[in-house]
């Protein structure tokens, strides 16, 4: 069986020690001990890959993979983390082309002072109201 140390694992995944460390202690991963060392085979590698692939595409917490990985201590269904997370997602991504639309429509204004002296969105703006103190 192939072991790879932490450094080694550490360098191939662009990776810092501390974070392997950290994903240990979460329980997401489990190295081998070797006189207080950590080592890792390929089924500890294949766990990192995922990890990061979960991390960077998926944007997944910790938290959520640990229960995609079945870690100790956490329950839940994997396929409900993983609809929550598109939901999630979801709501992201509709809060963002509302920004765009929003700013799109800002490049548009005809006035060419500053915008915040426009009139057409001085009127836009709702602003709040004071309630008179009796």
């Amino acid at each position: 069986m192939d072991l790879y140390s932490i450094g080694e694992v550490s360098a191939r995944f662009d990776v810092p020690v501390s974070t392997l460390h950290y994903w240990e202690s979460c329980g997401l991963i489990e190295p081998h001990r070797r006189s207080g060392w950590r080592f890792y085979d390929q089924d500890q590698l294949y766990r990192i890959a995922l990890i990061r692939v979960w991390r960077e595409t998926g944007h997944l917490s910790l938290d959520d993979i640990a229960v995609l990985l079945n870690a100790p201590g956490q329950t839940g269904d994997w396929r409900s983390t993983v609809n929550a997370r598109i939901e999630a997602i979801q709501e992201q991504v509709t809060r963002l082309l509302d920004a765009q639309s929003y700013l799109q429509h800002l490049v548009r204004c005809q006035h060419d002072g500053p915008l915040d002296e426009c009139p057409h969105f001085r009127a836009g703006i709702d602003l709040p109201v004071a309630k008179a103190v009796k």
